[in-house]
């Protein structure tokens, strides 16, 4: 039996949804859409939400709207998913990284302040694996040196730090809504600002550049069909309201896992981070450092082998060839990214899998490292 690296959480209230719009004429900018960023908004509880087909263009759509362009920077980790770092470039600007911090994962804050220079126009912080720590040290720094913040919360939803909600630090936040996040639309996005001028300028570009109140030939700039359809908006009201049930069946199979890996020294298990509410996003181990990187690829494999999904989270962005190479990049340049990610092991992580589930995989991964172990010694 295959047991899934992810799997959407999907039930009848949700087909019956998208059944309903199906059965409207109104398949996209219709009364769903509407609906999805007013209980988006009150959810998380900024002025705007604005709903775009993915996180990606959410994030491009922000870096366009605070007007960062051509021979501009914005400061980055280089331990995210490659669009925080490719959104970046999109608009024409260099993704200037800066390493992590060993345990949160996140961009360090210490270390963000030697890599501003009059080019830098803003900060794309990531909540890596839905982990907000650090993120109110970022936005103090940027204050402090005027720099707007885009917060990349796409793995975040739910998460809450010292009782503030992750989507709520930065001057503009985005989520993403993958089938493998915490709640899904299939594909799609949101942005949140509390900036009226932002939000409309928003609305416009994902919209081919459509002025508010104008006809539908009528464009006011350059523009993109980034909408997000009524069916996929209709998944997501019924999604977002079932989150507090999603969030805590996730906080349950996490639980399940450290129950058996915490005491297992030859990994570093993840935990819930001090004053956070963890809305886990995935599950991920990592090897210490007393095993050979070449191990990670290994155990990888032959969990694959036995049946068992898993993945490794992330490849370091900055080595990713056609990123290094224009911007100079190297192996060395940011060392704990690197040796984080040549070390993490993604167990399979999603609300259906059962105790007896989670059972099987940590002892094959014990198993594994058993086999390891005594080829080494």
């Amino acid at each position: 039996m295959q047991i899934y690296l992810s799997r959407p959480d999907i039930t009848d209230r949700e087909i019956e949804a998208v059944c309903a719009v199906l059965r409207s004429p109104d398949l996209s900018l219709g009364p769903k859409l509407e609906d999805f960023e007013r209980a988006f908004s009150k959810y998380i509880g900024r002025k705007h939400a604005i709903a775009v087909s993915n996180g990606t263009s959410g994030l491009f759509m922000c870096l366009s709207a605070l007007g960062i362009g051509q021979g501009d920077e914005v400061i980055t980790t280089p331990f995210t998913f490659i669009s925080s770092a490719t959104s970046i470039m999109m608009v024409g600007a260099k993704p200037v990284f800066v390493d992590i911090d060993p345990v949160s994962l996140n961009i360090d804050p210490a270390q963000i302040e030697s890599r501003i220079t009059e080019r830098t126009k803003a900060i794309l912080p990531v909540e890596i694996f839905g982990n907000p720590t650090g993120l109110d040290h970022v936005c103090e720094m940027a204050a402090r040196h005027d720099l707007a913040v885009i917060e990349d919360s796409c793995e975040a939803l739910g998460s809450a730090l010292n009782g503030r909600k992750a989507g709520t630090f930065g001057t503009m936040s985005v989520f993403a809504f993958y089938p493998n996040k915490q709640i899904t639309t299939g594909e799609g996005g949101m942005i949140l600002t509390d900036a009226d001028d932002l939000a409309q300028l928003c609305r416009s570009l994902r919209n081919q550049g459509r002025g508010r109140g104008g006809s539908w030939l009528a464009h006011e700039r350059l523009g993109y069909n980034f909408r997000l359809s009524d069916i996929n908006c209709a998944l997501g009201i019924v999604q977002l309201s079932r989150l507090h049930d999603i969030k805590a069946k996730r906080k349950r199979v996490a639980k399940w896992y450290q129950e058996l890996l915490a005491d297992d020294e030859r990994l570093i298990v993840p935990a819930e981070p001090e004053h956070c509410d963890m809305s886990w996003f995935v599950f991920v181990v990592r090897l210490t450092d007393k095993f050979a990187p070449e191990l990670r690829n290994q155990i990888l494999q032959q969990m694959m082998n036995r049946n068992i999904q898993v993945s490794n989270y992330f490849p370091p962005v900055h080595l990713i060839p056609f990123i290094a190479k224009p911007f100079g990049y190297r192996p060395g340049d940011f060392p704990i990214a690197e040796s984080v990610s040549q070390r993490t092991i993604a167990l399979p992580f999603h609300n259906h899998l059962t105790e007896d589930q989670i059972g099987i995989v940590c002892k094959n991964l014990r198993e594994l490292l058993d086999n390891e172990t005594m080829s080494i010694v």
